[in-house]
């Protein structure tokens, strides 16, 4: 049995955040994590801006910055023939920097290599088979290739293994299949022609989407599609596989993708996980520690926040549990963390969530939102409110607010007009 001061469940940016913050402040930690890197990923792919200051802090800004793909400086609309676009708001106090797009099978090997520099005992490929608590310690009973390998244990448990599949140790919870259940597919394209620089989110029946020009100049297209709306898209292409019936039938649905698609090559296979069940989860739980990523809480991927989700609920987490080190490796109790933590994470993205349910449901029901149209070509402003409100420019440091309020007066207003025309989910 070996002995950490933590140890965290899963390397991708929230799991690699949460292992480089505590070893640069002395832990001793141990990441598990069942895949190989590089590995492609389901993900938008998207850093805001806010994030910026954080990969600083972790020491790997700088290879970002030469890695990722052009300065994302407006955003898009692309509702079937529709193509609608506006600045994107600039980060508040910040004298430069824009949100940039980098594949997850760099950027979570950037982190994975950081944390390693630092000290971090990495296991990789390994799959934690099983969770129990002694006392105040967890002891973890990790497996390579299904064969038990070794035991490992801390005082700190942090699971960043994200929300698509249930783990060994979890209890397991019965979920029917819903015909409202999102899947969500991505892939990359070479030779794409998409303005670099712009973020256009993609609108249509039963789902939403987005395309952002990540490192490399490749163009990461991914989406969310009800279950029934893609039993419907499969219908019309039988012979096809799922991914080209979802390819086939977002350039069908809009002109924004058949543009960035024209002449480009798909590089390989599409990608899908699900279902994707957006949520505020348990920030802790006495059997499977601090939650942290996807495995606290998500917000709808429309707004392209996931990798700052998971990376900033790391940073509300360690700076937290930093403070009380000595306490919690002496084994104190961490229920009253957990409900400091539990507070953060409400205050920072709780809105988030919301927000982005919004938009969501807006977004999967063209034909009602299409009176708002008019609105936005009117006012593109309302476009760069929208991002605004979904955390693109909400600084890591409490978040301040200060020159919202024509913003804010806009967004109410397509709010407003949002609930009077969504209906019955």
């Amino acid at each position: 049995m070996t002995r950490y001061d933590a140890i965290v469940i899963g390397g991708g940016v929230a799991g690699g955040t949460a292992a480089i913050l505590l070893a640069q402040a002395g832990w001793s930690v141990a990441l598990v994590e069942k895949r190989t890197f590089p590995r492609r990923k389901v993900c938008g792919e998207c850093i805001a801006a806010p994030n910026l200051a954080l990969l600083d802090a972790l020491d790997v800004g700088a290879e970002f910055a030469e890695s990722a793909g052009p300065a994302l400086l407006r955003v898009g609309l692309y509702a079937g023939e529709e193509m609608l676009c506006a600045d994107l708001p600039r980060l508040d106090g910040a004298g430069a920097g824009w949100a940039r797009a980098l594949g997850r099978e760099r950027l979570d090997a950037l982190l994975l290599r950081r944390a390693a520099r630092l000290g971090v005992a990495i296991r990789q490929p390994c799959a934690v088979k099983d969770v129990e608590r002694h006392g105040s310690l967890y002891s973890c009973r990790l497996a390579v290739d299904s064969q038990d390998a070794e035991r490992i244990e801390a005082p700190v448990l942090i699971a960043a293994h994200g929300s698509w599949e249930p783990q060994p140790w979890q209890e397991r919870v019965a979920e029917r299949t819903r015909r409202s259940d999102l899947v969500a597919f991505k892939a990359n394209f070479s030779g794409a022609s998409l303005e670099p620089g712009l973020l256009p989110v993609l609108a249509f029946r039963g789902g939403y989407g987005g395309m952002v020009v990540a490192d490399g100049g490749m163009l990461t297209l991914a989406c969310c599609i009800r279950r029934d709306a893609l039993r419907e898209w499969r219908a019309a292409a039988p012979s096809s596989t799922a991914g080209d019936a979802v390819q086939a039938g977002l350039a069908a649905r809009c002109r924004g993708v058949r543009l960035a698609l024209a002449g480009a090559r798909r590089e390989g296979p599409w990608l899908s996980v699900g279902p994707v069940r957006p949520g505020v989860r348990t920030a802790w739980s006495e059997r499977s520690g601090f939650a942290i990523g996807n495995a606290a809480g998500e917000a709808h991927p429309i707004l392209g926040e996931g990798i700052s989700m998971a990376m900033q609920s790391a940073w509300l987490l360690c700076r937290r549990v930093v403070r009380e080190r000595d306490a919690l490796v002496g084994g104190a109790a961490e229920a009253a963390i957990a409900r400091e933590y539990g507070r953060d994470w409400r205050r920072h993205f709780a809105s988030r969530v919301r927000w982005a349910a919004v938009l969501a449901h807006l977004a999967m029901r063209p034909d009602q939102a299409r009176p708002l149209l008019p609105m936005l070509r009117a006012a593109p402003s309302l476009l760069t409110a929208a991002a605004r409100l979904g955390g693109k420019v909400k600084a890591l440091d409490e978040l301040t607010t200060a020159n919202r309020g024509h913003e804010r007066g806009l967004a109410r207003t397509m709010v407003a007009a949002t609930v009077l025309r969504l209906g019955d989910k």
